[in-house]
């Protein structure tokens, strides 16, 4: 008799992660299917999807799961899976993270937010919702956020052992790390623990949300004569939001030196300038705070500033565009904490 909840119709149980690089959703995929071939003897694949291996641009991750009497012949990308897991809310903008859920699918989200929020934003329309603050988790425990989002998708896949991930942590981490095998246990643990649900009843007229797979604008048939770039590159609209584990610095304007160490170091040009009058009436380049959209919170800042002035703070994740922080300079993907 199958262990599987539900199968689609190639009799398979299909899970799609949603993430940014970084954020350990590659591993997270790989020790999942580990724990379900070796541990319950299903049969299991799993591949991810990314392109330059950039931290923070999107990546995929997909396992599919089958009784051991199937043979997992398919190996493309999984376009209609029974759970999604979606590991940073900065994902919303960009991806169309909730494509292909099926009616009865569950969506978990690393999420401090309310259930109605986070459905308003992911745009859904039926369901299961499931919420777990993987970040607050790895924040605690000093790890990471793909540890926590694993135990919130074993919560979820009951039919799966958490005792046998458990095993899978220590192989992963106790030979070159450690240290880390216990921290790691924890915080899966918690993962399992403090996941929450809320179930949004399906209405008999609505279809599953349908799968939709990004196209080019420009191919081989529509490109311009002589490929000519009609759009050029350029960074003003670019949010990197999404590349931050957790912590961001908090600029302090009274005890600043405007000694421009912190910019100089600065890879993304985060900081803003302009012109003041000092009290000796000469004109100064003096800052007056961080914009934001374009720190990726690799705090290279705080550890050049001589003073008091730069200091770290743990991140509030949200998908607002409303929240102002440091001088009335936009933190265009949430707020502070």
């Amino acid at each position: 008799m199958s262990i599987l909840p539900t199968k689609n119709e190639l009799g398979f149980y299909e899970i799609r992660l949603e993430s940014i690089g970084g954020l350990g959703a590659n591993l997270a995929g790989k020790m999942l299917a580990e724990a379900g071939v070796l541990g319950l003897g299903l049969n299991g694949s799993n591949f991810s999807s990314y392109g330059s291996e950039k931290k923070g641009s999107p990546v995929k991750s997909f396992i599919r799961f089958c009784d051991a009497t199937t043979d997992i012949r398919a190996h493309s990308p999984i376009e209609e899976p029974h759970v999604i897991g979606v590991f940073h809310e900065a994902l919303y903008k960009t991806v169309n993270v909730s494509s292909g859920l099926k009616s009865d699918g569950i969506i978990l989200v690393n999420s401090a937010r309310v259930f109605d929020e986070v459905k308003r934003d992911l745009n859904l329309q039926h369901g299961t919702l499931a919420i777990v603050d993987a970040l607050k988790i790895a924040v605690k425990e000093k790890t990471r956020v793909n540890t926590a989002m694993l135990g919130a998708l074993f919560r979820i896949c009951d039919f799966l052992d958490p005792e046998a991930i458990r095993n899978v942590i220590k192989r992963t981490f106790e030979k070159k790390y450690p240290q880390l095998v216990e921290a790691n246990i924890r915080t899966f643990d918690r993962g399992y623990e403090e996941v929450v649900f809320k179930k949004y009843e399906t209405p008999q007229d609505t279809h599953q949300n349908t799968f939709s797979r990004p196209l080019s604008s420009l191919g081989f048939a529509t490109q311009t004569i002589g490929g000519v770039l009609t759009t050029q590159g350029n960074s003003m609209e670019k949010d990197l939001g999404g590349s931050r584990q957790g912590y961001i610095p908090k600029f302090d304007k009274e005890s600043c030196i405007n000694c421009a160490s912190c910019d100089t170091v600065c890879p993304d040009l985060c900081f803003v300038w302009d012109k003041r009058v000092n009290k000796r009436g000469k004109q100064i380049m003096t800052l007056q705070g961080i914009d934001y959209q374009y720190c990726k919170g690799c705090l290279k800042c705080i550890e050049a500033c001589p003073t008091s002035a730069l200091s770290t703070i743990q991140e509030k994740q949200g998908f607002t565009h409303d929240n102002k922080v440091s001088q009335n300079f936009p933190y265009i993907s949430g707020g502070i904490s």
